[in-house]
């Protein structure tokens, strides 16, 4: 969780309040009464212990081996508590790794009186040199993400975006971008709105991924036109090269 957001979720929670962290495995939120993950609780704490990230959320765990539930969070069953349970719900780096964000969100919403969201932004994750030089964001990741206002959008990560530069921005790029821009949030009351984009074809999914790096950070308008006329140049050697497969 992007640090400063920490404090201003302790800062928000009384100390009565009920607090769920849900996919806390790898950096748990100390101060959850429960946490729920896919993984177990004996190996929790994974970036403490092997990126050298500290614990988050106070000092003291709230949460224990009793309240940590351990499941497949999508598994389209009902989370095992009531509704509007949780006096605080946190979700932190998780939505974007799981295959059907939309039904966790609708727990969250369903099981929490408020919460937190966070998830990288979707800068940085269409930008290589997260993990490598030649994959936009992480490998493991399953969505680009937008949150404006109170709505989530999640749009399929399409492979394409690691296929060429003009879907994605240079590792230069993300290592000038400021930390805050790394991430992005969601503080919500009552409830919040999602839901999943979806573009068909090879040629619309193209013009999503390479009109968003337009509207960000344009490539030199002489490094576009290259790449056009050299698209165009291969495109007609291989409608030539079909022609004659066919002639012989």
């Amino acid at each position: 969780m992007y640090e400063p957001n920490v404090e201003a979720v302790l800062a928000s929670l009384k100390p009565t309040d009920k607090v769920l962290d849900i996919g806390g495995w790898a950096c748990p939120f100390n101060r959850a009464d429960y946490v729920m993950d896919s993984e177990p609780y004996e190996t929790r704490g994974y970036y403490r212990t092997f990126g050298g990230v500290p614990s988050q959320g106070g000092e003291v765990e709230h949460f224990t081996r009793e309240t940590w539930i351990q499941r497949d969070m999508c598994a389209r069953e009902p989370f095992p508590f009531a509704d509007k349970e949780f006096d605080f719900v946190i979700c932190s780096h998780t939505l974007e790794d799981v295959r059907d964000p939309l039904w966790v969100c609708s727990e969250i919403v369903r099981v929490g009186k408020r919460g937190y969201i966070e998830m990288p932004s979707r800068e940085w994750e269409t930008s290589r040199g997260c993990e490598s030089p030649r994959i936009a964001g992480l490998s493991h990741h399953r969505w680009l993400v937008d949150i404006n206002g109170d709505q989530i959008a999640f749009l399929m990560k399409y492979h394409m975006i690691h296929s060429h530069w003009r879907f994605n921005f240079p590792p230069s790029y993300l290592r000038s971008l400021p930390e805050a821009k790394h991430f992005q949030w969601l503080f919500w009351q009552d409830s919040f709105s999602f839901h999943e984009v979806t573009i068909h074809g090879l040629e619309n999914q193209a013009a999503e991924l390479g009109n968003f790096v337009r509207r960000v950070r344009p490539y030199q308008p002489l490094m576009l036109a290259a790449d056009r006329h050299a698209r165009r140049a291969l495109s007609l050697a291989s409608r030539v090269r079909r022609a004659i497969a066919r002639r012989v």
